[in-house]
């Protein structure tokens, strides 16, 4: 039965009927999981419905928006298997990958509110200082107010969720605007959301949700009464709304983005663990993640052994209905555009001179299914265009691995660094001095020894740099992107001393 469209301002559900956006199972691309047309009023609506809710919601003490979240928590829970069912079915996850996402829901708020030696709740809670025998210096932490939140398909509850959770703590109204790729996850979530907000008695308002695709979303990142856009995507969308906000530099930009992931495999590795890590985050979502490995660096010394394996690894992968019962890896990519793309870029990647390892191809069968690609490359390169640079500087956000070959660490570590990207890397080697050197050398917010690029941790920043983020990083520095501080000094005496040319008479208080 196909969902509904609603949209949701100040605490009421509204139908917004039709199909101008749609969605569709991917791996049943006729079942049609939503459906409705968005209404560009809306956003205006709600971000009026957040503006109003923010001065009661960031008056509520920490104690009791924690309490929400926790509301929020034991539902998420309670549902966990029915949101693995619509990730599913809306986004072409295998039910492992599905049910991993909905679990992540309620763990990110253990994340938030952890208030540990290393948590990011020390870094946004108040202190004070001693200036003088009678003046204090207090710093304290105030919420922006309203923030706009865009989420991804490829993890459509998880990743807003990141962004929504900290700054609902912090004391921010939200306004959330799903993929339209995944409207049905993004309203689920609303719901969620909604559901924790009323038994908690909180206002109407404190969460928002619109639907729609581009003309929504830039109608949202550049309303003139929002304080912070929190984003999830791409690259050219997240320029869009740096452009959008080039006269808003006090508003809070987070920008999660994309990468064009290096994995570099050194003689001394652990050869099967180097495979396995980098075929599963290669392929792994149907190579759906930002983390996703995109760049293989193979050392001459060991490449006749790991690029043969890596293929038959590639070749080997289960892709499988992602309903199915038996253990499956991969399920349909988003789209059949985006099946499209990865198969163009393989062929021009083999036009430019790349050796085709292991073709991606399209199955034959309903739904859009598409194989691992494997790809040789002579070396990657900062070049922008496939056009005669099979190695250049492109993410393709598919199945579709490139592999080089390298004769040492000096240009192993040069050919990581060639990107404009900066999200992930990882190093398979035994060599301590090695290890830290690629620690230091490599340009990305996240570094792995000896494991895949995809997959963080929550307990960890999660951000990059250059094309891949803003130095915004999100994971357990969230918090720090929600809230802003204010120092103040206080006073306690009546010593207030005059500086030299200054005079004051009592009489002028008469």
């Amino acid at each position: 039965m196909t969902i509904a469209g609603k949209d949701l301002i100040a605490g009421v559900w509204r139908d917004i009927p039709g199909d101008r956006v749609q969605s569709s199972n991917p791996a049943r691309p006729d079942e049609i999981v939503w459906s409705g047309s968005p209404v560009r009023a809306h956003v205006d609506e709600a971000v009026r419905a957040a503006r109003a809710a923010f001065p009661a919601w960031s008056q509520f003490s920490f104690a009791e928006r924690s309490a929400v979240l926790r509301k929020f928590q034991a539902i998420c829970k309670a549902k966990v298997e029915s949101l693995a069912t619509l990730i599913r079915d809306e986004v072409g996850k295998v039910q492992w990958d599905a049910l991993a996402e909905a679990q992540l829901l309620a763990s990110k708020v253990d994340i938030t509110l952890d208030a540990g030696e290393h948590a990011a709740l020390r870094r946004v809670s108040g202190y004070e200082v001693t200036l003088s025998p009678s003046r204090a210096g207090r710093c304290w932490f105030r919420p922006h107010g309203v923030m706009g939140v865009l989420g991804p398909f490829n993890f459509p509850m998880h990743l807003p969720n990141g962004h929504i959770v900290p700054a609902l703590a912090m004391g921010n109204t939200i306004v959330f605007k799903p993929s339209d790729k995944a409207p049905a996850c993004g309203q689920a979530l609303a719901e969620l959301y909604q559901q924790a907000l009323d038994e908690a008695g909180a206002p109407k308002g404190v969460f928002n949700l619109v639907q729609g695709g581009a003309e929504i979303a830039g109608a949202l990142v550049s309303h003139s009464d929002i304080d912070g856009v929190l984003f999830t995507g791409s690259w050219p969308v997240g320029r869009r709304i740096m452009a959008a906000n080039l006269n808003h530099p006090g508003r809070i930009l987070a920008l999660e983005m994309g990468g064009n992931n290096a994995a570099v495999i050194m003689p001394d590795a652990d050869l099967k663990q180097a495979v396995i890590e980098c075929v599963r985050s290669a392929f792994v979502t149907t190579g759906q993640r930002c983390t996703c490995t995109r760049r293989v660096i193979v050392h001459k010394d060991v490449a006749a052994h790991v690029i043969p394996a890596i293929c038959k690894a590639a070749s080997s992968l289960i892709i499988a209905e992602p309903s199915a019962t038996h253990p499956s890896f991969m399920g349909p990519i988003i789209s059949a555009a985006a099946r499209d793309a990865v198969l163009n870029a393989q062929r021009g990647m083999h036009a430019a001179g790349a050796e085709v390892l292991v073709p991606a191809t399209a199955l034959d069968r309903p739904g859009h299914f598409i194989t691992p690609g494997v790809v040789r490359v002579p070396r990657f390169t900062n070049s922008t265009t496939l056009d005669g640079h099979p190695g250049a500087d492109v993410e393709i956000f598919g199945p579709l691995l490139r592999i080089s070959i390298t004769d040492s660490l000096d240009d192993a570590i040069k050919q990581t660094n060639a990107t404009a990207f900066g999200l992930a890397a990882s190093i398979f080697t035994r060599d301590a001095k090695s290890i830290e050197r690629f620690a230091t050398e490599a340009r990305a917010g996240c570094i792995n020894v000896n494991t895949g690029t995809a997959g963080a941790s929550s307990a960890l920043p999660f951000g990059g740099l250059g094309l891949s983020g803003n130095h915004r990083p999100a994971g357990a520095f969230s918090l720090d992107y929600c809230a802003y501080p204010v120092a103040g000094m206080i006073e306690n005496a009546s010593t207030a001393t005059m500086p030299s040319g200054m005079t004051f008479d009592e009489a002028w208080l008469a």
